[in-house]
C-alpha cells in the first residue's frame, strides 16, 4: 500500500513537472519526455535541432521546475579547459601572505547546460568527460565531486558545418540519449509567437527537490526486467554491428554498431518509461519506443552511408521492424 502510494505521488510529480515546462515551452511533448528520461535515468543528454526550437529555453526551464542549481556554457573556438572545470587563483589575505585557491568553473552545478557543444575544440570538449562520466574534476592535483544529481545537457546545431568540431565518438558514447527537437507545426508557431510578443512571461515553480529525484531514481531501478525483453534489448543492441547475421543496410552502410553502454541505456530509459506509465515490469514496446534517442548517436556510418545521405534512424528503424516480424 505504502509502495502504491509513493509510486502515485512520484507520477503526480511528474506531471507537475510537465505541466510547468508546458507554461514556457509550446508543444515538444516527446522531446519533454524523453529528456525527463535521461534525468530519471540519472545520465546526460544531447538536444540536436536547428535555431530557434527552444532547446536553451527547455533546458534552462526543466532546472527551474526542480530545486537544482544551473549554469550555462556558451560553447566557442576559443573557450579553454579551465572556462569549464576552474583554475586554482593566487589570492593574497589581510596579512598580504600568498596562498592559491581553487576556483570553481561553471561545471560545478546540478544541471549544466553546453549550449553549441560542437563549438568547441576538442581539447575542450575533452574536459568535460571526466566530469560526465566519473562526475568529478581533477584539478592542481586534487580531485573535486560535482553536485548530486549532476547532469549535462548539451545542444548543437545540425545545419552549420563550417567552425565546428564533431564530437568524437567515446564523447558521443557518454550521452545517455540523443534528442532529436523536430520544427513546430503551424498552430504551435501561432502559439509560440502569442506567447513570446505579449510581453509577459510566465514563472515556473519549483514542483520537485534533489531528494525527490532520488527517490524516482531509485524507483526506476528496481523496475523487473524480463529474461527475454532482455535477450531482446541484446539482440536489438548486436543487430548494428556488420557480419553474416546482420541486415542488408547494416552491412553496407554501417562502420561501427553501438557499444555496450548502448544496451545499458536502452534497459535504464526503458525502466523509466515503464515506471512513468504505471507499470512495474519492462515491456517489448518499452525497448522499441527508447531505441532512437539510445541508439541514432552510437550507430556510426561509412563512407557510403555518409554519401548517401543515410540516417541511423532509417537502420535502427529496419532493424526494429526485422525484430517485430520475428516476434509476431
Amino acid at each position: 500500500m505504502a509502495e502504491q502510494q509513493a509510486w502515485e505521488e512520484c507520477l503526480q510529480r511528474v506531471e507537475r513537472v510537465r505541466e510547468e515546462i508546458g507554461k514556457v515551452l509550446v508543444g515538444q511533448r516527446e522531446v519533454v519526455d524523453q529528456l525527463l528520461w535521461a534525468v530519471f535515468a540519472g545520465g546526460h543528454a544531447l538536444l540536436e535541432g536547428v535555431p530557434g526550437l527552444g532547446k536553451t529555453l527547455l533546458v534552462k526551464t526543466l532546472s527551474q521546475a526542480f530545486e537544482l542549481s544551473f549554469q550555462r556554457i556558451q560553447f566557442t573556438p576559443d573557450l579553454m579547459p579551465t572556462d569549464i572545470t576552474g583554475t586554482n587563483i593566487l589570492s593574497v589575505d589581510e596579512t598580504g601572505q600568498q596562498s592559491f585557491q581553487f576556483q570553481k568553473g561553471p561545471i560545478f552545478a546540478h544541471v549544466v547546460l553546453a549550449d553549441e557543444i560542437n563549438r568547441a575544440t576538442p581539447k575542450t570538449q575533452s574536459a568535460l568527460l571526466e566530469a560526465m562520466q566519473e562526475r568529478t574534476v581533477s584539478a592542481g592535483g586534487v580531485t573535486r565531486a560535482l553536485p548530486d544529481p549532476f547532469f549535462v545537457l548539451a545542444t548543437q546545431n545540425p545545419l552549420e558545418q563550417e567552425g565546428t568540431y564533431p564530437l568524437p565518438e567515446a564523447q558521443m558514447d557518454r550521452f545517455l540519449l540523443k534528442i532529436e527537437v523536430p520544427f513546430p507545426t503551424a498552430d504551435e508557431l501561432k502559439e509560440i509567437v502569442l506567447r513570446t510578443t505579449a510581453g509577459q512571461g510566465a514563472s515556473v515553480e519549483k514542483v520537485a527537490s534533489a531528494r525527490e529525484i532520488a527517490d524516482i531514481q531509485q524507483a526506476a531501478r528496481d523496475i523487473l526486467v524480463a529474461d527475454a525483453v532482455l535477450g531482446y534489448a541484446v539482440k536489438l543492441l548486436l543487430a548494428t554491428h556488420p557480419g553474416e547475421q546482420a541486415i542488408h543496410s547494416v552491412n553496407r552502410y554501417v562502420r561501427s554498431g553501438a557499444g555496450p553502454r548502448g544496451v545499458q541505456a536502452m534497459v535504464a530509459l526503458a525502466k523509466v518509461r515503464a515506471l512513468l506509465s504505471g507499470r512495474f515490469n519492462l515491456s517489448f514496446e518499452d525497448i522499441d519506443a527508447v531505441a532512437l534517442p539510445a541508439l541514432r548517436h552510437r550507430v556510426f556510418l561509412n563512407f557510403e552511408g555518409e554519401a548517401n545521405g543515410i540516417r541511423p534512424d532509417s537502420i535502427v528503424q529496419e532493424i526494429l521492424a526485422g525484430l517485430e516480424k520475428e516476434r509476431a
